[in-house]
């Protein structure tokens, strides 16, 4: 049975390494059959091509990522809340989770983005690695969740 400290390890541990691009230590993160989405919430933004994705295969996932990491600023952070398994099959196991991403502008930190973050992990030879990883980025305008027509 996958533990929760193990999935909020190998998020952590995953945000880190893609913020300060150390691309040797991702390939070992994904499964060879990891798929990857990445989008925003209102398909409205003009960035959409930058961020809009769908890769399948740990080579393609590892391609787009670097290819996206390089595209973007450093020091940029992306800090993993509320992680925590919404469903655990022994050796798969799904979590969601949130981000919060950061970068420094004029000298001081400034909010980049917030997003939702879901996905499943598998444990692979007593390794644990990502087998789907999504992020939505959020987007939308804040408003009256009771007041909203679609969740």
């Amino acid at each position: 049975m996958i533990q929760p400290a193990d999935v909020h390890e190998l998020v952590s541990h995953w945000w880190f390494a893609y913020d300060n691009a150390i691309y040797d230590e991702w390939a070992d993160m994904f499964t060879d059959d990891a798929h990857f989405t990445c989008r925003t919430d209102t398909g409205k933004t003009n960035y959409e091509e930058f961020v809009n994705a769908d890769v399948h295969g740990k080579a393609a996932v590892l391609a787009w990522q670097i290819e996206h990491r390089k595209g973007s600023p450093h020091p940029l952070r992306h800090g993993g809340e509320n992680v925590h398994i919404s469903a655990n099959r022994g050796d798969d196991a799904d979590f969601r989770s949130y981000i919060r991403v950061s970068q420094i502008i004029s000298g001081s930190p400034s909010d980049l983005s917030t997003a939702l973050v879901t996905g499943t992990v598998r444990l692979e030879g007593g390794v644990l690695r990502f087998s789907a990883l999504h992020t939505v980025l959020d987007t939308e305008e804040s408003n009256v969740i009771g007041e909203r027509k679609v969740f």
